[in-house]
């Protein structure tokens, strides 16, 4: 059922925006020119909640929709970097908590029919503050604590923009009810 590819050819090769122009046949012969895909890094976010049941969400500006918008921290997993040491790196770096146990919720494609990136989704529990921010150059984020159940509501209600992060949020409720 894989299409073979016939050629590909790199339109851009950025370390954030790597895109390719690919001509590919079908199983039935069919040829399909061009298909274009946006290749991404592997990357991780977390339901990131302390140990006085707040939420730990981060605010930032988002270019490609023009919104500051209210989304979980995460980030891009380094190259052969296990998913769950990079959740605990990247919610360090943009919060500063540490959090004492990482439940792996999945692995989610974002859009498929163009990016071929996943994101590894996590509740993160138990968390403490314990650094300040060590943001990159490019990163201007506001931490926002919310309770837990303030959370769960937005997230009924449609208040997150982000699709990957409200389908981590479901699934970490989920996880948490099961407890």
């Amino acid at each position: 059922m894989n299409w073979k590819i016939l050629s590909s050819e790199y339109i851009s090769k950025h370390q954030y925006f790597t895109a390719r122009r690919d001509r590919c046949q079908r199983p039935d012969g069919q040829i399909v020119d061009p298909y274009f895909v946006v290749e991404l890094p592997t990357s991780a976010c977390a339901l990131a909640i302390t140990e006085n049941n707040e939420v730990v969400l981060v605010r930032q500006y988002r270019h490609p929709i023009q919104q500051t918008i209210l989304e979980l921290p995460g980030g891009f997993i380094d190259e052969n970097e296990a998913s769950e040491k990079a959740i605990a790196r990247e919610l360090l770096e943009e919060t500063g908590y540490e959090f004492s146990s990482y439940t792996h919720l999945g692995k989610i494609a974002a859009n498929p029919g163009v990016l071929d990136g996943f994101t590894h989704l996590f509740l993160a529990q138990g968390g403490k503050k314990i650094a300040s921010q060590k943001l990159d150059a490019n990163e201007d984020i506001e931490i926002v604590l919310l309770p837990l159940e303030e959370v769960r509501q937005m997230l009924n209600q449609n208040k997150f923009e982000q699709a990957l992060h409200a389908c981590c949020m479901f699934y970490a409720f989920k996880k948490l009810e099961e407890k």
